[in-house]
């Protein structure tokens, strides 16, 4: 599959879903106070949603443009298993830890 088409995939994946057709009340939340509880057991949305969006907030920060469909799977899968680990830990702490632990 082409590097163009892949983009298109995942452009198309993070609007669906980050957008709602439906007619419930517009949520917000502050995904700083998410505990890996709440992440590992869907209390709050999708663990894959999650994951899409704190891909996104920490390429960012980073300036990185770049996506590998293959490493936003495995990052997520390791922040998973951190935090069955570390249930009351916040989630974005999960992710500080799982990545000083590659370093």
């Amino acid at each position: 599959m082409k590097t163009g088409r892949i983009k298109n995939i995942i452009a198309a994946a993070l609007v669906c879903a980050l957008t709602s057709t439906s007619a419930h009340a517009q949520v917000t939340i502050d995904v700083a106070k998410i505990t890996c509880e709440q992440y590992v057991l869907y209390k709050i949305v999708s663990p894959e949603k999650i994951a899409i969006w704190l891909s996104g907030y920490y390429n960012a920060k980073r300036s990185n443009t770049i996506i590998s469909p293959q490493a936003l799977e495995g990052n997520a899968s390791k922040v998973k298993e951190y935090c069955r680990a570390n249930p009351a830990v916040p989630v974005m702490q999960a992710v500080g830890a799982v990545v000083s632990m590659e370093k």
